[in-house]
């Protein structure tokens, strides 16, 4: 039995690990010369792999694509399972406060090793800088046109990851296959006319972010950048109205509450009772709510407060706009930027014509699918690759079914 598996992420590996067995030949073909390329920069080089366990019902929630699909997955593999697998292999992990797991030993070439290490060990081949310019399915299974000649596999895995690009799927068109066209996901908020960004390198832990005119929110950390802004509750937004902010062309208004913790009557009520109290205290030179002082500095400014003005001296006016800037800072989004190098892309095969249970093609019995390739994609924090280890389970453990 021959199967062939088509990329060399975390996808491809744990699809073929799972696919291998005796009597069995599996192929991994990777296009570029490295292999698990994605691992290796996750998480700023220490690999994100997963996330702290949940429900399989909370754990969904976090895929803006593919949550229903994933019902039905997650239930074979979740992240206890990875976290089982891992450890068997000798890599423990660890949580961090938000819930992200890392190996422990903080370096993502350790999980590069464990997987190319079990591939050893199975005698999976791989053949790099090999990309795929065809597949064909022929009555025995599939013959790959590629850029090292041609082979014939019994059957097939894609996991490719996603693309940027709707040709770069076009090496799937023989297969007949629905491909909702790719936009980015995971992405910042550029605001190159605001002086926001003058305070880089600023960040609160809990504000919250919304895109004024629709449902879409996040609540978490919020980064100021040299750009704009960023940080996990930006992201999250992001990857969540990736098709909204697609069709927006990315120009858009921001809405920002600097402390989640707050509503708009809350800062009120403390603002009037820290003038009561501290009538004489220069505005400037006393944030409140927690706030970075550049930040408060920021906010008093947009606010008309001068520099050596007491509490005592707010205007009706000063006050209202302070508490505007601190519960709805307006921000004008004008553009995005990747993420680092973790580029995620919403888009991909259409998940109604893959089989949940087995991650089989409808259309082809013996093709697989796992990973990105599919419509599928997370927020941050370590859900992308959950998909990868647990789609990528299932369509190696399903290509034993049908060997009878």
């Amino acid at each position: 039995m021959k199967i062939a598996i088509i990329g060399g992420g975390a996808a491809g590996f744990f699809a073929a690990i799972h696919a291998s067995g005796p009597g069995r030949s599996v192929t991994i073909f990777e296009k570029s010369p490295k292999i698990l390329s994605k691992v290796k920069v996750s998480g700023g080089g220490r690999c994100n792999v997963t996330h702290q366990p949940m429900e399989v019902s909370k754990l969904v929630k976090n895929y803006p694509r593919g949550e229903k699909f994933l019902k039905k997955v997650f239930p074979r593999f979740n992240s206890n399972d990875t976290i089982a697998w891992f450890e068997k292999r000798g890599v423990s992990l660890k949580v961090e406060p938000d819930g992200r797991m890392f190996p422990t030993s903080d370096d993502s070439q350790t999980i590069i090793d464990c997987l190319v290490k079990e591939a050893s060990k199975l005698n999976i081949q791989i053949l790099k800088s090999c990309g795929i310019s065809e597949i064909l399915p022929i009555s025995s299974g599939f013959k790959l046109s590629t850029s090292q000649g041609e082979f014939a596999f019994d059957k097939l895995i894609v996991a490719t990851g996603g693309f940027p690009k709707t040709e770069s799927y076009s090496f799937l068109k023989r297969l007949n296959h629905s491909i909702i066209d790719p936009i980015p996901s995971l992405f910042t908020f550029n605001t190159p006319q605001e002086t926001l960004k003058e305070l880089m390198g600023i960040s609160v832990p809990n504000g919250i972010v919304k895109i004024a005119g629709t449902k879409l929110s996040y609540q978490g950390p919020i980064l100021v950048t040299h750009w704009g802004v960023s940080g996990p509750a930006v992201l999250k937004l992001s990857s969540f109205g990736a098709k909204w902010l697609h069709d927006q062309h990315y120009q858009a208004t921001a809405l920002i509450n600097w402390n989640g913790d707050l509503g708009e009557t809350d800062y009120e009520e403390h603002l009037k009772n820290y003038s009561f109290n501290h009538p004489n205290r220069k505005v400037f030179s006393h944030p409140l709510f927690e706030m970075p002082s550049r930040l408060w500095g920021h906010f008093c400014e947009k606010a008309g407060i001068e520099s050596d003005q007491t509490f005592n001296n707010l205007s009706k006016k000063q006050l209202n706009k302070l508490i505007q800037n601190l519960f709805c800072y307006t921000l004008s989004i004008q553009g995005k930027t990747t993420f680092k190098e973790e580029f995620v892309t919403a888009g991909g095969i259409k998940l109604d014509e893959i089989d949940p249970n087995t991650m089989e093609s409808k259309y082809h019995p013996n093709l697989y699918f796992s990973g990105e390739v599919l419509d599928i994609d997370g927020i941050t924090g370590g859900f992308n690759f959950q998909a990868a280890w647990s789609t990528g389970f299932l369509a190696g453990k399903s290509t034993h079914i049908s060997d009878l």
